[in-house]
């Protein structure tokens, strides 16, 4: 009997410990990747009222990969651009920055912001956390450092969602 306890309180410990450790994979990035950024965010984030976004598809940048989405905020005279993919896994979509990024060189890197971002020559916010790439662009720059922090500042809370 004081083996059937001892076995009993064995397999207890062991099923508490099991569940209260947390996952240490990463959590999947939502089915709609345009709620990775709420109108509200950007509307207080950009110092004025946009609309909720208006989402479309965006093309594979390559054959065979996958098909983004793209999320358009518009307000009064200015519009931001966040558009999103996600990749098979961490190494494709690390694969995919780098052969992309050729296309927007030079490039001023951006420290602790995902797990690699840059600034392309327009000041659009290029940045992979993972296996999700996105992209925040916003028209017109009028004052290229305010902007870059605006972007920087949205870019975070993205990446804090993934």
């Amino acid at each position: 009997m004081a083996h059937l306890n001892k076995s009993w309180l064995v397999v207890t410990a062991l099923l508490v410990a099991t569940c209260a450790v947390p996952s240490a994979r990463a959590s999947e990035p939502p089915a709609d990747l345009c709620s990775l950024l709420p109108a509200g965010e950007v509307s207080k984030a950009l110092g004025q009222a946009y609309d909720s976004p208006q989402k479309s598809v965006a093309p594979r940048p390559y054959a065979n990969t996958a098909e983004g989405t793209d999320c358009n905020y518009s307000a009064k005279g200015s519009k931001l651009w966040f558009r999103a993919y996600v990749d098979p896994s961490p190494s494709a979509a690390t694969e995919l920055f780098a052969k992309l990024g050729k296309f927007y060189s030079p490039q001023t890197p951006v420290a602790s912001l995902g797990d690699e971002a840059y600034f392309d020559p327009q000041h659009a916010l290029h940045v992979r956390k993972g296996k999700v790439r996105f992209y925040l662009n916003l028209d017109p720059v009028n004052s290229a450092p305010t902007v870059e922090k605006q972007l920087k500042d949205l870019a975070g809370r993205v990446v804090g969602r993934l």
